[in-house]
């Protein structure tokens, strides 16, 4: 297919589809025509709540303020997450935003920490941390430093719904198309396979030249029309189903999302402005519907507010992400859980993929070809970092964490579990979403203590090795004192109660 692209339709609204609206009307403005396909017959699955830092990246660009963002999604700021129960019963840890102390020339600030607990230095490493601190205070406000040690690196919490109706809102006034209706049939060239058009149940015909199926897990374009298939990683991450409901706001809402292991997978907590966000992810083979409910209704720091929602899917991506002339963003493209709330990043970095590669000249082999293979990487990438969460476990309580205990696990996450465990030592992988300080706390959070460290981390004496630790940490504290406690930062910063 050599024809300019002149038109992109989107199949599907939601977080994904809209999203995809408003960054390519944004970023190719009036060089591409985009039109919008969705049904208000369809719902959205809706209970992406959680996100990471790159989103702030979306909104600078799109430039949408801060405060009226969150106000409009009832929105709440996330430094961290917290992992309850994991390694065993009754333990935590956190993976923050940010990177404990400061890291030196070819040496990681874990690796003088490492040192100074073999010498009896009694602080976590997170004591070092100040994402976590501000997280354990109920802490957070804009930090206006330009030393890299007093980042505060946040995300947000917010209500997915009211997000892509703020997404759509915006699109529509740059010019996106919203065209409502359902497709009956999707119209193919006979000797290339290219869609060429899409027939809606109301007579409409919506022709274009490249087609996003963010049409969720049914995969109405990527699957049902091209066949382009799956690959299953339920081997790896074996929990196939998902129960949520929404319950009453609670009485504080932390910075942070609450990862709590159950006997047989984990939920969700997630504090709203108006609501709270929960949720059970589980293993159907080690656990019933009725039981995953029973749990999750039993764990509520608040009410419910509303009827128990079953979700199923299975983990794993499209053999294709780009197929002829569709690309499959969200759901359709593949399915990782929201241990580390990677759902709506992965919808932001296909669509960011998409403009870097943006086919304008007419779709190449070469093109789609690269679009697919740095999507697998990030997707294999980001497996690896959800299995190095449930393989690495020390429950021997039920028979689903024993399970994942004894799972082989791939060879890129295994070279990399060795290598920490005997040296200490991580390397970010090329383009790895994760960042080493993230490896890092995961891995001591669930258990693993390095046998050695880096032979840099003995060269400064003992004394100043004590003194440089104690310094960093009070450089750390200092701006604790000054902060708001969270729930004031929103009524201020946003202009609304909460």
């Amino acid at each position: 297919m050599t024809s300019i692209i002149r038109k992109v339709v989107i199949l599907g609204g939601g977080t994904a589809g809209w999203m995809s609206a408003a960054l390519l009307k944004k970023m190719l403005g009036s060089a591409v025509e985009i039109e919008l396909v969705e049904s208000e017959q369809i719902g959205t699955v809706g209970v992406g709540e959680a996100t990471i830092p790159p989103i702030r990246l979306v909104n600078n660009v799109l430039g949408i303020k801060e405060a009226d963002f969150l106000r409009e999604t009832k929105a709440t700021m996330k430094l961290a997450i917290k992992f309850e129960n994991w390694r065993v019963p009754g333990e935590g840890y956190f993976h923050t935003f940010g990177a404990p102390g400061k890291s030196m020339a070819f040496c990681h600030f874990h690796h003088y920490w490492l040192r100074a607990k073999k010498e009896g230095l009694k602080e976590s490493l997170w004591e070092y941390d100040l994402n976590y601190l501000c997280a354990e205070g109920g802490k957070f406000s804009h930090i206006n430093s330009k030393d890299p040690i007093l980042e505060l690196p946040y995300a947000y919490h917010f209500d997915a719904s009211l997000y892509a109706q703020f997404l759509r809102n915006y699109s529509e006034k740059l010019g996106v198309v919203r065209t409502e209706g359902k497709v009956e049939k999707v119209d193919q060239d006979n000797d290339s396979g290219y869609i060429q058009s899409l027939q809606l149940d109301t007579g409409k015909i919506i022709d274009g030249d490249l087609f996003m199926d963010c049409s969720g897990f049914n995969g109405l374009l990527i699957q049902q029309t091209l066949n382009t298939g799956y690959e299953d990683w339920s081997h790896l991450l074996p929990c196939d189903r998902a129960v949520a409901v929404p319950s009453e706001r609670f009485l504080k809402t932390l910075p942070y999302t609450r990862s709590i292991a159950h006997g047989a997978g984990w939920q969700w907590r997630i504090p709203l402005q108006h609501r709270n966000g929960n949720g059970m992810v589980y293993s159907s083979a080690h656990c019933s519907d009725e039981q995953a409910a029973d749990t999750l209704l039993a764990n509520l720091d608040s009410a419910a507010c509303g009827d128990p929602k079953f979700i199923r899917f299975l983990t794993g991506r499209r053999r294709k992400q780009w197929n002829k002339n569709v690309i499959a963003v969200g759901l359709s493209s593949g399915f990782l859980e929201p241990l580390e709330s990677t759902s709506i990043h992965l919808i932001q970095s296909a669509i960011v993929r998409l403009i870097h590669l943006f086919p304008h000249q007419g779709i190449q082999s070469s093109t789609v070809a690269e679009y697919n293979k740095q999507s697998k990487l990030e997707f294999e990438q980001i497996r690896d970092f959800l299995v190095l969460h449930y393989h690495v476990n020390q429950r021997s309580d039920t028979q689903f964490w024993r399970d994942l205990q004894s799972m082989e696990i791939p060879n890129s996450l295994n070279q990399k579990l060795a290598l920490f465990a005997e040296t200490g030592r991580l390397f970010r992988e090329q383009n790895d979403l994760f960042l080493e300080s993230s490896w890092l706390q995961v891995m001591l959070g669930q258990g693993i203590i390095p046998k050695d460290y880096h032979p840099m981390a003995n060269n400064p004496p003992q004394k100043d090795l004590q003194s440089m630790l104690q310094q960093i940490r009070q450089i750390k504290q200092d701006p604790l004192p000054k902060m708001l406690d969270h729930d004031e930062f929103l009524t201020r910063y946003c202009q609304i109660t909460v």
